[in-house]
């Protein structure tokens, strides 16, 4: 009975480590891909807001323009 007790319990350690191990991996891919999104997200938001400066920008010179002429 003592065999089988350890052959239990050691195989338990094992799959539980196996376990654990690939919900480390699984939680480092998350967060990685997440962290890409974020930066993405950034680039897309700082692009527009260049743009509507621009845009801004461009329509009050135009309008400076026509009132001084």
């Amino acid at each position: 009975m003592k065999k089988t007790f350890d052959y239990i319990s050691s195989e338990t350690k094992e799959s539980s480590s196996n376990k654990n191990t690939e919900i480390d991996k699984i939680k480092t891919t998350n967060v990685n891909i997440l962290l890409n999104r974020v930066r993405l997200d950034q680039k897309r938001t700082l692009k527009k807001k260049i743009v509507f400066s621009i845009i801004l920008a461009g329509l009050v010179s135009l309008l400076a323009v026509y009132f001084i002429i």
